[in-house]
């Protein structure tokens, strides 16, 4: 498709015919094009409430494409190098699992790596596909997992050769990237499907030098957060995949769980955004870059915290770093990441993606400016004067080995009976606990309750880690295997 052609948005367009059409709507949405709720109008405006529209003729259809929306996925298509892209209103969680559910079917096994987002494991509840965990090295110092060492990646395969698919994060919340071109030939060499869980790499796409994109090295399938990185609204995101992929099935297995109702703000969004990244994409990313290497550079400089990079590269369980990605350190001014980032949301109004036991990750766009991030730094050389204190006793690395015992999908509609979670070492988990952001489970379904996971849980409580998953809302009580 020529180069041109990216300077279209087909259903931008088509919402501006529809707005010029003047239609007296008789259909949903019912607040008639913001007539009949001036409050969320005048919060929202006019022009957005006016675009708030259903399905139909000559806006197309999300479930079944043919005109505008399959003419933006054509385009999206062309413009991430994949032979199929899809417009997912559901969020990346959505495109994740539809990626699971179309490799995978009951008693199927799976290989990934334990330290993914929830939805996969929710998609393993919903298909009943088995996990086949290669546990991620683990850096001691920032207490974080890495990636998916290729040895263990073949170890896997050799010791499930059955196995249907191999899915991959990259890069991780931290930058953390695996040998995706390599992890990628070895498992099409042995009939295995890679999908990629891409929710932070919207961006290898379009800079330069920057780590390469699944479909770059030919996997099949990848979940794309275009509104992550790539600046369209929330919930907003790609689904690709390659020539391999049967494009109808796909498109089936979507339409299980994505509603029926999808938003065009959204769409638009998606639509828009990606002209822009086709047309700007390398001078954005740049930008993007060089704000994120000044902070790192400054956030050293002030001693104790540790903005980390391109030196962690080690040729495989680190195969290479997102450099976009300010990802820092604290242990060294005896704070958890999350007391950080608390610290810097209460008293100095600045919001960070997350904070976790060990690091704080400052999310940079290109909205930020330079003088945001002279805010940031200077914040966090106060907070080091502030309120520094000793280290010892800071837990010092957070991935947890889990014993899977049962498949997620039993443990999860299996009979169960809630315990106080003190009283839960030894026990089968059926349900998650997990710090929220990041979404990584500590505990899945079907995992064994050990001394170690609950110390963890404790200490995240104790440093204001925003713990979710259980059925009780204050994690005081989990759910455990009947007959444990």
């Amino acid at each position: 498709m020529q180069q041109y052609k990216q300077e279209r948005a087909p259903i931008y367009e088509a919402l501006g015919r529809f707005k010029r059409m003047r239609v007296v709507p008789f259909d949903v949405p019912g607040h008639k094009r913001g007539k009949g709720n001036p409050e969320l109008t005048a919060f929202l405006g006019e022009a957005c409430m006016q675009v708030d529209v259903n399905s139909m003729k000559p806006l197309d259809n999300l479930c079944h494409p043919v005109s505008v929306i399959k003419e933006a996925e054509e385009l999206a298509a062309d413009a991430f190098g994949a032979a199929h892209a899809f417009f997912m209103v559901g969020g990346t969680t959505s495109a994740v699992q539809s990626m699971v559910l179309a490799a995978c079917k009951k008693g199927d096994k799976i290989i990934l790596p334990r330290n993914v987002h929830r939805s996969v494991i929710n998609a393993l509840i919903l298909c009943g596909a088995l996990p086949v965990y290669v546990n991620p090295a683990t850096d001691q110092r920032l207490g974080i997992a890495l990636g998916m060492p290729l040895g263990e990646v073949e170890k896997a395969i050799r010791e499930h050769p059955d196995a249907k698919a191999i899915l991959v994060n990259n890069p991780t919340y931290y930058g953390i990237c695996s040998n995706l071109k390599a992890i990628t030939d070895l498992a099409h060499r042995h009939g295995m499907l890679v999908l990629v869980d891409e929710a932070h790499g919207t961006h290898f796409y379009f800079g330069r030098n920057l780590p390469p994109s699944a479909m770059s090295v030919g996997a099949d399938m990848s979940s794309v957060s275009m509104h992550k990185s790539g600046g369209s609204l929330t919930q907003s995101s790609f689904l690709l995949a390659g020539p391999a992929v049967n494009e109808g099935y796909l498109r089936q297995i979507i339409n299980l769980t994505q509603t029926t109702s999808g938003s065009y703000l959204l769409l638009s969004s998606l639509d828009l955004s990606r002209k822009n990244l086709a047309l700007h994409g390398a001078e954005i990313f740049q930008k993007v870059v060089d704000l994120a290497q000044y902070a790192r550079d400054e956030i050293n400089a002030i001693g104790d915290y540790y903005a980390y990079s391109k030196e962690l590269i080690n040729g495989d369980s680190i195969y290479d770093f997102d450099v976009t990605k300010l990802s820092v350190n604290t242990l060294g001014i005896g704070l958890a990441g999350i007391e950080v980032y608390d610290i810097l949301r209460d008293e100095y109004d600045i919001q960070t993606e997350f904070g976790d036991l060990g690091n704080v990750l400052a999310y940079v766009s290109v909205g930020d400016r330079e003088r945001d991030l002279e805010r940031l730094v200077s914040a966090f050389a106060e907070i080091r004067r502030r309120y520094k204190r000793d280290k010892t006793g800071m837990l010092q690395h957070e991935y947890i080995t889990p014993q899977v015992v049962i498949p997620p999908q039993k443990a999860f509609y299996s009979e169960k009976r809630s315990i106080p979670i003190g009283q839960s070492e030894g026990k089968i988990c059926t349900e998650f606990v997990m710090c929220y952001p990041p979404g990584i489970p500590i505990l899945a379904p079907g995992e064994r309750v050990t001394r170690e996971i609950l110390e963890y849980i404790a200490y995240a409580k104790e440093k204001g880690c925003s713990l979710t998953g259980t059925e009780d809302p204050d994690i005081n009580y989990l759910n455990v295997l009947e007959g444990e």
